[in-house]
């Protein structure tokens, strides 16, 4: 997904705000953000009056972290063009009363439902996760999935891909720029012909560049984590605010509750 992503890769653009936001350790901020994640993902279908609770929470979260908001509003455009994809074979489902048939399509209430639902709660947890993306540097930010007890190779493969991904889409298109001035890319055919051969030199070539720099790594010292500028202690506002957090997604689980 880091391809999708607009600002040569860097996904940290809003992380040396002093909001209260930004006042959280990284830990806090990840905990708080998997715990929203969850409690939208996990709610059925339907229950509008829940995600707008969390929307509106959301919201003010927002605002209080002071966002660019373009550089939000372009990253989830591009993530939900791709997601959008899987979200219209909800529409086509069986049940409830059909309000359009073409064939074996149909659109039908139940279908219409499922995909509000999905749709919302997959907009609602890429604002969450961008925001975090956003605000949190990427090495404090693979810290605080270590502080969690994530597995450590996982932790190694984020760190990798966030700090190599660029390179190789450069070096891709350093390559493109080579067979075009070599008139190599003037018909559909030869482009896919060289493409392909492009993406297999570039394979060979990202293998044996990682293992150079992962002995290099080795021999500066390398644990599997990128070096952070400053140790992070948890706070009172740490503890306010994953407080907050809870009470905010049990009350919106109430009122699903409520109306069940």
């Amino acid at each position: 997904m880091l391809l999708l992503h607009i600002g040569a890769f860097q996904l940290d653009v809003n992380s040396q705000g002093s909001t209260l936001w930004h006042k959280l350790v990284p830990r806090t901020r990840l905990l708080c953000a998997l715990l929203f994640v969850f409690a939208t993902a996990l709610t059925p279908n339907g229950h509008w009056l829940t995600w707008a609770i969390y929307g509106i929470g959301l919201g003010t979260l927002i605002l209080l972290s002071r966002l660019t908001l373009p550089i939000l509003l372009k990253r989830v455009a591009v993530e939900m063009v791709f997601i959008s994809v899987v979200l219209l074979g909800t529409l086509f489902r069986d049940g409830g009363e059909v309000l359009w048939q073409w064939g074996w399509l149909r659109i039908t209430t139940v279908g219409l439902a499922v995909l509000g639902s999905v749709t919302l709660k997959a907009l609602l947890c890429l604002l969450m996760m961008n925001l975090l993306v956003l605000t949190t540097p990427i090495a404090a930010l693979l810290h605080a999935f270590a502080a969690l007890r994530t597995p450590p190779l996982l932790v190694a493969i984020m760190a990798s891909m966030y700090r190599y991904i660029g390179v190789l889409a450069e070096e891709f298109e350093t390559m493109k720029r080579a067979a075009a001035s070599r008139n190599l890319m003037g018909s559909n055919r030869w482009q896919r012909v060289v493409i392909g051969n492009m993406m297999g030199s570039l394979f060979v070539r990202t293998y044996e560049r990682g293992d150079r720099i992962h002995h290099a790594m080795l021999s500066r010292g390398y644990n599997g984590l990128p070096p952070v500028a400053e140790a992070y202690k948890s706070k009172r506002l740490d503890f306010f605010a994953i407080t907050f957090t809870v009470l905010l997604l049990l009350f919106g689980q109430s009122i699903y509750l409520g109306y069940s």
